[in-house]
């Protein structure tokens, strides 16, 4: 049975000219809603315009210099990212929620020399400017576009958000034309290092996978006809593919959820739209599904739910689909594949699986010494898989050889009807609520504090996050836990945070003194 249909999509070859034909295209439909307000595609343009224009005359920056993004779900997003696209500036997303060392690294190891944010972060983000190349920062408010006089942040010499777009639309933008192959992001990841690195993500990465997921949804994503909840966040990739390009590329209208933890508020913020498609999480679909104003909603225009970044439990696909009568799409995906490998097609689910891979990728699975097995590490090929990482050529030619493979880090199974099984990880990431912590990091911080002589981090099973951190110590006096936690809160942000601590009289080591992660995961059985 096929799985793939053909969609109609632009053929632009880089981002800006496909956000240019996308608003031309869908002028007066809906495109982003957020906190009540809503812009058209045609306004979406004006925006943007206004935004590269002003960067062009009153700014210093050059197509290929970074800018950085460190904001939550709001309609300053796309305006901010679709605005540096076109005046040929590269994307570094950043979480808000960061910590000023997580944002420092990020900005430094980039160079960006641009920077957006909310105002609430202008005193961290001050803090650790001088670290950086940083020179033109921007910052806007949640609700800049709801009042009449702009605001800014606390910040020296900031320019407000609101007053470039003011001042940005009486200027002629310059076209930027960038190569398919030119860069268009820097999405950063952890690695086993527990260093983050940015995976170089090119224009025709994020053009390919956009296309690619299309192909796969066929007609549950209609042109100019749907309308998806986007509680995920835009900064990372799952949601900046997904929705910033793909059903934005489609005229889809999205509308954007600034803080899903707030359910009560998530659901007053969807009430008023007939929503027909959503991404999230096990925790998100649960939580919903508890809520008894989410039941209440009429889901009979819902047709696509999407699933990634942490395996799909049975219990949240059953809820989901008992409220919603909706069943719940599997996918997979990294940053390093922009993201989107494989997906569950619509209509045709194996619940357990990630789905086949998408057109134009090929899989394979290979043992320890690259070999062919029924069961090993899931490799990956194709058009979206990215150029490497930002400036760390040894660590690419880890993950990525000559012939275009990319190892994933995690045991996989494909089937003999090509859909694929995730069965264990090879790599010690740990995964919480779809989020990368690598054991490296937070063990660095750790080993930061006085006392403490060594420090070793695994995941443990949890059933709101799918796993938690838990840090095993060698100390020499009792553990300080209000400490350890107030150090860990200055220095990692919340999703990194150990939940649990143990202290032993000392850590299991091989013959060669490394840490066996895999004797501690074994203690929690």
């Amino acid at each position: 049975m096929a799985i793939d249909h053909p969609v109609s999509l632009t053929d632009a070859q880089d981002l800006a000219s496909m956000i240019t034909d996308t608003c031309a295209r869908y002028a007066d439909k809906p495109a982003f809603s957020a906190l009540g307000y809503t812009l058209n595609f045609n306004e979406v343009e004006q925006h943007s315009r206004a935004f590269a224009a002003y960067l062009q005359h009153h700014t210093d920056l050059q197509p290929g210099d970074r800018i950085a993004l460190c904001l939550p779900n709001l309609l300053q997003f796309p305006i901010a990212a679709f605005g540096a696209l076109r005046a040929g500036l590269v994307l570094v997303n950043t979480n808000p929620l960061y910590t000023p060392r997580e944002m420092a690294h990020q900005w430094r190891d980039s160079g960006a020399k641009a920077l957006v944010l909310l105002a609430d972060l202008a005193p961290r983000a001050a803090s650790i400017l001088d670290q950086t190349e940083i020179t033109t920062v921007i910052t806007t408010t949640a609700l800049d576009f709801h009042q009449s006089t702009p605001a800014a942040g606390d910040f020296d010499n900031a320019l407000s958000f609101m007053t470039l777009l003011t001042d940005g639309a009486d200027l002629p933008l310059k076209p930027v034309t960038r190569g398919a192959t030119e860069l268009a992001a820097l999405q950063y990841t952890g690695g086993t290092t527990g260093v983050a690195k940015g995976a170089m993500l090119s224009h025709a990465n994020l053009l390919a996978n956009a296309r690619q997921v299309l192909v796969r949804l066929g007609d549950a994503c209609r042109e100019g006809e749907e309308c998806f909840v986007v509680p995920l966040p835009l900064y990372h990739i799952y949601a900046f593919t997904v929705n910033l390009i793909t059903f934005f590329a489609r005229g889809s209208l999205n509308v954007l959820i600034p803080n899903p933890r707030d359910l009560p508020a998530f659901v007053e913020q969807i009430r008023p739209f007939r929503v027909t498609g959503m991404a999230g999480l096990n925790t998100l679909f649960v939580g919903l599904c508890r809520l008894e104003a989410f039941c209440e909603l009429d889901f009979s225009s819902l047709k696509l739910t999407i699933s990634g970044g942490t395996a799909l439990t049975s219990a949240a696909a059953q809820i989901w689909q008992e409220t919603t009568g909706c069943a719940i799409s599997e996918g997979y995906g990294l940053s390093e594949t922009s993201p989107v490998v494989c997906l569950n097609p619509i209509g045709q689910e194996q619940l357990g699986t990630i789905g086949p891979a998408l057109i134009d990728t090929e899989l394979k699975v290979v043992d320890d010494d690259g070999r062919a097995t029924e069961e090993g590490e899931l490799c990956v090929r194709g058009p979206q898989v990215m150029q490497g990482y930002w400036r760390m050529a040894d660590e690419t030619a880890l993950v990525l050889d000559a012939a275009g493979w990319l190892k994933t880090g995690d045991i996989a199974r494909i089937q003999a009807d090509g859909y694929v099984r995730i069965v264990d990880r090879k790599k010690d990431m740990i995964l919480v609520s779809g989020f990368n912590v690598y054991p490296n990091e937070v063990e660095e911080v750790l080993s930061q504090l006085p006392g403490v002589l060594e420090a070793a981090v695994v995941g443990e099973p949890d059933p709101r996050s799918g796993e938690k951190v838990v840090a095993y110590l060698v100390s020499e006096t009792e553990l300080d836990l209000p400490g350890l936690k107030a150090h860990c809160r200055d220095n990692l942000t919340g999703y990194k945070q150990p939940r649990k601590y143990v202290r032993l009289a000392e850590l299991p080591k091989s013959t060669v003194g490394k840490v066996l992660r895999r004797e501690l995961r074994e203690r929690q059985d």
